[in-house]
């Protein structure tokens, strides 16, 4: 059953990746990925600046608002199996987290470099079997 919806970036293969990573722990089926590039996308976040999409990650949580970036992790982390005492941490500490987040998406292209073309790979088809395409 999903209860989140994640939306990422297509054409960033760190993102993929990372979201790879996510939909692997994510073993109960809570979060559904899909691709910013996409109409739906463009539905859950309408209202949002464009420049403000592309920015960031975002959740969209079960009653439709929107969480991006660092404020983000807290829900994440309560959908994940085990990420309870993680999504405290991130909430009591939204600042630190939002930090760490820019700090990780603002230097993508650098930690993207490390990740290799068969873990992408293996990432998409992840990806790809959770969002149904």
């Amino acid at each position: 059953m999903t209860s989140a919806t994640l939306i990422y970036d297509s054409d960033c293969g760190f993102c993929r990746w990372c979201l790879g990573k996510v939909l692997a722990w994510d073993r109960h089926g809570e979060v559904r990925p899909v691709a910013l590039q996409t109409p739906e996308a463009q539905r859950l976040l309408a209202g949002m600046p464009s420049d403000e999409r592309m920015s960031s990650w975002h959740l969209v949580d079960p009653d439709g608002e929107v969480h991006s970036a660092g404020a983000g992790f807290p829900l994440l982390l309560r959908f994940l199996p085990g990420g309870g005492p993680l999504a405290s941490l991130t909430a009591r500490f939204p600042g630190a987290t939002e930090k760490a987040y820019r700090m990780v998406s603002g230097n993508r292209s650098i930690f993207g470099r490390w990740v290799t073309d068969g873990a992408k790979s293996r990432a998409d088809r992840r990806i790809a079997g959770r969002s149904g395409g």
